[in-house]
Order: structure tokens, then C-alpha cells, then sequence
């Protein structure tokens, strides 16, 4: 095929109007591709969202459970979003160094799960399976001689993943980044017959400082201290590209169903990689920092938050993922609504 040049090519005439640009484009973002991270608390009065750091670090404040089905009614469905994932605000008092809370039959979590899928059972529902929010120490697993015991904390998990299915869980983030809690969980699952719940395995949580609003809310913030045990001992360096192939391949052998890359905008090739090298649906989080970024410099002037997230995500798109997490949801949902009309 011969080389086609100028003038006998001009790609301008493919950008000329907005049809002929939405007509070609290669690739669409739609309300159905969002899933809205929702926090849940015992009390309202338990907990509040503040921070000396950004004029609003995230879109609202936990919710209390009894007010979650008027939320998600006039909310999420509203803005055509099709699920949501859930993450608990523990109460200091119901925190120990174990995380045995995490195991309560009645935790807010189980609460808000089994509370959404009997108002709303056609809405996906994703819990966070991980220790973090219910420990003192805010790792994601028990400690035993200064450091993260692996072994035992994947016990732990593969027991709240029953309970979370028990619930009515759809989906179970499992976001701890143990050796082996896959395996773990599936295993447990399919012992109880909840042969049907997904999994979806975070294989590469990088060790981020861009989780800071989202351990400010949990009070996991005292596990970032890089003097001691910090959650580079178990979360991935951000040095590192092919070993995120190998936790995907290892986590798809031992049962995942759907793949997490976390955070988002700093890891597209990481995206871009699993993408290219595994079948399985590709997932990837929009972090509290990065969103707390857009609204910090929307707030200063420098960048419009509109626009600047519905570039972020549709990057995220290009680069391979199929579902996006992400707490700009509701309002990329109404702006997307507003395009299709």
C-alpha cells in the first residue's frame, strides 16, 4: 500500500465538527463503565470529612446505613450508575490489633450490604475485603513479631469473604495484597456454595501516597509511617512494571475473576500491560488523592475539574480498562447524560 501524503491525506478532515469526531471516536465513556466508592458508617455523628489540605477532598461524607437506600435511590440510580463499592468507617472502640470486628455478623459493612441488595437487587454491590479499617494499627493484617503475618491474615480474609457472600456481596475487592488470599477465598467460597461470587483481586496496589483522604476517613493513616512497619512491606514499589504481570498471572491462577490496577493516572502502562497480556476484565481505581488533585486545582483556577476528569477517565479507557472506579462517578455520569441528549 503506498505511503499517503500530503495533500492527498489531510487527518484535519476527520476533527472538522463534533458528529464526525463522535462518530469515529475509538473509544467511548459511558455511566455504565463508573462504579461509585461509598463509605458507610455506624452514626453519623461517629465520623466527619474534613482536611486542612484540600478545599474537598471527596464528593460527601460517609453515610450512616438507614440513610443508603434513599442515596443510592436518588443518586446513584438516578445518574444511570449500575454499582457501587462499599468501604467501611469502623468506630475506634470496635478496632483492635486483630481486626476482629472485620468477622462481626452485624459490622456496618454486612449491614449495608445485606441493606442494599434487599432494596436493590439488581444493583452490583462490591465490598472491600482487607483488614485495614478495623485494626488499631492500621495495616491490613495481623502483626506478629513486627511484621505482617501473611499466612494468618488470609485466613482471616477467606472468613470475611464467606461472611460478605452470606450478605449478598456481588463482588469482593480483595485489596490486602497477601501471597496467596485468592487461592484462600475462592477455596473458602466454593466450600460454602457461593460458587457465583466474583472476585476481584487488586494485583497491583502500588504503595501510593495518594491514598491519603481515603485513610484520613478509615483512620488507617498511621500505617504510612515509613520510619517502621510500613504497607511497603506488602503493597507493590512503584519502581516496578513486570512484577505486575506476575501477580495478575499468579491471582488468575488462583481464581480472580476480574483484575484491579490502583491507583490509576500514574499507571497507565500497568494498565496497558494486563490489558495486552491477560483476557480477564480490567478494572483500575481513580485513588481519593488524584480526585482531590482535580478539586484542589479546579478550586485554585488552574484546571477545570469537569474536564479535567472526563479526560483522566476516558485515559483510563484508552489505556485498556474496562470498569473504572472512581470518585468523580455521579457527577461523569450527568455530564455523559447531558452529551447523549
Amino acid at each position: 500500500m503506498p505511503f499517503e501524503i500530503f495533500p492527498a491525506m489531510r487527518l484535519r478532515r476527520l476533527r472538522t465538527n463534533q458528529w464526525i469526531r463522535t462518530l469515529i471516536a475509538e473509544n467511548k465513556l459511558a455511566a455504565s463503565d463508573l462504579v461509585m466508592p461509598l463509605f458507610v458508617c455506624q452514626n453519623l455523628p461517629d465520623v466527619a470529612l474534613s482536611s486542612k489540605k484540600t478545599p474537598q477532598p471527596l464528593p460527601f461524607p460517609p453515610l450512616s446505613v438507614d440513610v443508603l437506600p434513599a442515596f443510592v435511590e436518588e443518586k446513584i440510580l438516578a445518574a444511570g450508575l449500575t454499582s457501587v463499592a462499599l468501604f467501611p468507617v469502623i468506630a475506634q472502640q470496635n478496632k483492635d490489633d486483630q481486626g476482629k470486628h472485620a468477622l462481626c455478623a452485624d459490622n456496618v459493612l454486612v449491614k449495608a450490604i445485606r441493606c442494599l441488595k434487599e432494596n436493590f437487587p439488581t444493583l452490583g454491590v462490591i465490598s472491600d475485603i482487607a483488614l485495614d479499617p478495623y485494626t488499631t494499627h492500621g495495616h491490613d493484617g495481623v502483626i506478629q513479631n513486627d511484621d505482617v503475618d501473611n499466612d494468618a491474615t488470609i485466613q482471616i480474609l477467606a472468613d470475611m469473604a464467606v461472611l460478605h457472600a452470606q450478605a449478598g456481596a456481588d463482588v469482593l475487592g480483595v485489596s490486602d495484597m497477601m501471597d496467596g488470599r485468592i487461592h484462600a477465598l475462592r477455596q473458602g467460597l466454593e466450600e460454602k456454595g457461593y460458587v457465583q461470587t466474583k472476585i476481584l483481586s487488586y494485583v497491583a496496589k502500588y504503595a501510593s501516597c495518594l491514598y491519603g483522604p481515603f485513610r484520613d476517613i478509615v483512620a488507617t493513616a498511621a500505617a504510612k509511617d515509613p520510619g517502621g512497619l510500613c504497607k511497603k512491606t506488602y503493597q507493590m514499589d512503584i519502581c516496578n512494571q513486570k512484577e505486575a504481570l506476575r501477580e495478575a498471572l499468579l491471582d488468575i491462577q488462583e481464581g480472580a475473576d476480574l483484575l484491579m490496577v490502583k491507583p490509576g493516572g500514574g499507571y497507565l502502562d500497568i494498565v496497558s500491560l494486563l490489558k495486552q497480556k491477560t483476557q480477564h476484565p480490567l478494572c483500575v481505581f481513580q485513588v481519593s488523592g488524584e480526585y482531590a488533585m482535580l478539586r484542589a486545582a479546579d478550586a485554585q483556577g488552574w484546571v477545570s475539574y469537569k474536564e479535567g476528569l472526563l479526560e483522566s477517565l476516558m485515559g483510563f479507557k484508552r489505556a485498556g480498562a474496562s470498569v473504572i472506579f472512581t470518585y468523580g462517578a455521579l457527577d461523569a455520569a450527568r455530564w455523559l447524560k447531558e452529551v447523549d441528549r
